[in-house]
């Protein structure tokens, strides 16, 4: 598996541009859920994670986006449920997407492997209110607040050993189109996410935790290149290099027991001159399952 990782970080490793659509987050190893249904219920412990991302601080109507995620293993159904919520600021802009996922979970040699499906609602919004335009009497142009909803369908599998995970997923399958209340629509394209990555004890304290993640909408995207070291699975540091776009400092800890904060500031290469925060918590509450997976030991860090 450790081969097949390296594979796929040489051939991502090529030209690139940002995709920007779906919400953007610097530390894509602690959310897998906001764009992979197949990952609900891999923890064995009812997850919650929360994140929120300032880009390009300092700059007027930047965006501002909040994530908040929870799932857990549900033998009953041989699987996972789980919950993302997502609201996305963008200057007068507003969009906000919650979504169910179901992941059927399974034994595949090592590690156990997850497939599946979301289903959710997603609102986009624009404050007519708030806008300033350099002349009036452009019909265009909204002086009030609209509105609009669509439905919403995301698909994903995630396989993980205790020292190695990979993911691939869509999400707008069904290419939804919002209408708004001003009989204007927005299309939402779909969406594609790659992310994998591994644990490697380099010893007894300290271990490396290499990761790439890709989404694409098949016409743009975007690759991050990441690297952690931890130490004693309780403290971690690295970088990550976004490409054609900045690098990323990536800090955080296990502040208690199960309860882990995470720090993530991007610096932009671009002429925005305009650099980001992102602030990460994650909590596991830990259950015990009896279904077949119950001997299988889960990642320590990932």
């Amino acid at each position: 598996m450790k081969k097949i990782f390296i594979l796929l970080l040489l051939c991502s490793s090529t030209a690139f541009v940002s995709a920007q659509q779906d919400a953007q987050f610097s530390q894509n190893m602690f959310n897998k859920l906001a764009n992979n249904p197949g990952f609900a219920g891999s923890n064995q412990a009812i997850s919650v994670t929360g994140l929120f991302r300032s880009q390009w601080t300092g700059f007027e109507g930047a965006p501002k986006t909040t994530n908040i995620s929870a799932h857990l293993p549900v033998s009953g159904l041989n699987g996972g449920l789980g919950l993302s919520i997502i609201s996305d600021e963008i200057a007068q802009f507003e969009n906000t997407s919650v979504s169910f996922s179901y992941a059927y979970r399974t034994q595949l040699g090592a590690g156990q492997i997850g497939l599946g499906v979301n289903l959710g609602l997603i609102q986009s919004g624009l404050d007519g209110t708030l806008l300033n335009p350099a002349s009036g009497g452009d019909n265009a142009i909204p002086n009030e607040s609209i509105t609009g909803s669509a439905m919403d369908l995301g698909f994903g599998v995630y396989y993980n050993t205790q020292d190695v995970y990979f993911g691939l997923s869509t999400t707008h399958v069904n290419n939804p189109s919002i209408d708004r209340s001003d009989n204007t629509s927005y299309d939402l394209a779909q969406h594609y996410f790659l992310i994998t990555g591994l644990y490697h004890e380099l010893n007894s304290n300290l271990s490396l935790n290499p990761s790439i993640y890709l989404k694409s909408d098949g016409t743009t995207s975007q690759l991050d290149i990441n690297t952690n070291i931890i130490y004693n699975d309780k403290l971690w540091g690295g970088l990550s290099y976004r490409l054609d776009e900045g690098l990323v400092i990536l800090t955080g800890a296990e502040i208690i027991e199960d309860l882990k904060m995470g720090l993530a500031y991007d610096i932009v290469f671009s002429n925005i001159n305009k650099n980001s925060v992102e602030v990460m918590l994650g909590y596991n509450f830990k259950i015990k399952t009896e279904n077949q997976l119950k001997k299988y030991k889960n990642p320590r860090f990932l």
